[in-house]
């Protein structure tokens, strides 16, 4: 899933004070598979190929949904055949039900993080649709993902929606508009990222030139073979290479 300078959507990251019991909450969760564990970091794929990882943030301050002044940041949106049947075994693995509708669910995991369960007429037990980015404009923002990661638009209204041409893994973004929209600050861990994106680039100094074109900001962090940035809505996001 290549895009545009040959960036691609690697990883959905959570920020975790158990990152290794919330990796096997999602594992339990999408029927997922855990492919790389340490002290620090889980990598996992959920049963339908979405990468997620589980940093280890000791200090890490849990969203308060549905309000701004401990926002949730981003979330996953989940797809299910059945929803009480889905939102029954989510809560047996230790969510918590936050709100819902009639068709969907809003659960907290383990670490407190928002997703939602939305009734589908699928085959599968649950599937991944997308990852969702709070924001204040959410034009503005789906304009720089999709330039960035060379998706297309599939929808524009209050909301937006971004993704590949074809349905993938990691291939679809929402962009959802909130009032009184409170961005992370990242590293202060009073204002927690939440979640992040973790996005492969083959050469690191063209791909920065190409995202502060598009409206990003360089960030104070960076290893042998990743940089952090921040979107326009102040999302933190890495760019890595090498990997």
């Amino acid at each position: 899933m290549a895009g545009v300078n040959s960036f691609q959507l690697k990883t959905v990251v959570f920020d975790a004070p158990d990152h290794r019991g919330l990796a096997q909450f999602y594992v339990a969760l999408t029927d997922g598979e855990q492919k790389y564990a340490d002290d620090e970091w889980v990598t996992a794929f959920t049963g339908d190929g979405w990468r997620l990882g589980f940093q280890a943030a000791p200090d890490h301050v849990a969203p308060q949904w549905p309000g701004q002044e401990h926002p949730q940041q981003m979330h996953l949106d989940f797809q299910v055949a059945d929803l009480a049947a889905a939102t029954a075994e989510a809560e047996k693995l230790g969510a918590r039900k936050l709100g819902g509708g009639d068709t969907w669910n809003v659960m907290a995991d383990l670490a407190g993080h928002p997703f939602c369960l939305s009734a589908n007429e699928q085959a599968e037990p649950i599937t991944t649709f997308a990852v969702n980015i709070e924001c204040a404009d959410a034009g503005l923002l789906s304009a720089f993902y999709a330039a960035m990661l060379g998706y297309k638009v599939k929808h524009e209204g209050e909301s937006a929606w971004i993704g590949t041409q074809e349905p993938a893994p990691m291939g679809d973004i929402v962009f959802q508009p909130v009032d009184g929209y409170n961005p992370p600050r990242w590293p202060d861990p009073a204002h927690p990222q939440q979640l992040h994106l973790d996005i492969t680039v083959d050469d690191i100094d063209t791909a920065e030139l190409r995202v502060l074109e598009l409206g990003a900001a360089r960030l104070p962090g960076e290893g042998e073979n990743w940089r952090v940035y921040a979107d326009p809505a102040g999302h933190p996001f890495c760019l890595l290479w090498g990997v």
